[in-house]
């Protein structure tokens, strides 16, 4: 009978250590399984910040380019007009269509001045107008979420 009970006990004890070492798998599956959704989310979440990195990095890029070119075309058109009234300055035989030449010349760098500047404070409104509607709006989209997610971890726990 002795030796019965310790088979029986035996036998229990092995039930039990089956029992936790099936719990203990299941437990590690469930880990497993709850880390994949963690590293999903946070990829998620690394996704749109990139992507909001991405989108103010292309309007940076497209003022900083319009602002260029702008200045490229201004030199471009400063070279046309120094070379064109040079000439005529230079080879203008007559005093009084010279000083109608130097005063048109005037007017034309001044009025091609304004104009320049001009595109170069309407791109830089639009890139700030465009930050604000579109940039704006995806930060604050981002910030709820992280609020919310924040919020409801903490009611969880």
């Amino acid at each position: 009978m002795n030796l019965a009970a310790i088979v029986l006990l035996l036998l229990l004890a092995f039930c039990g250590f089956c029992i936790a070492y099936w719990q203990l798998l299941l437990c590690r599956r469930e880990a497993r399984i709850l880390n994949s959704h963690r590293v999903s989310a946070h990829s998620a979440i690394q996704k749109s910040r990139m992507d909001l990195l991405e989108v103010r990095n292309r309007a940076r890029l497209l003022e900083d380019s319009v602002s260029g070119g702008a200045s490229a075309v201004e030199k471009l058109h400063k070279a046309i007009s120094n070379t064109t009234f040079g000439l005529i300055d230079l080879f203008s035989k007559d005093e009084e269509f010279r000083q109608t030449a130097r005063k048109a010349r005037a007017t034309h760098d001044q009025k091609s001045q304004q104009i320049y500047k001009t595109v170069r404070t309407t791109n830089k409104a639009l890139h700030i107008l465009a930050d604000t509607l579109i940039i704006g709006k995806a930060e604050k989209r981002l910030a709820s979420r992280k609020s919310g997610k924040a919020q409801g971890s903490d009611d969880g726990q």
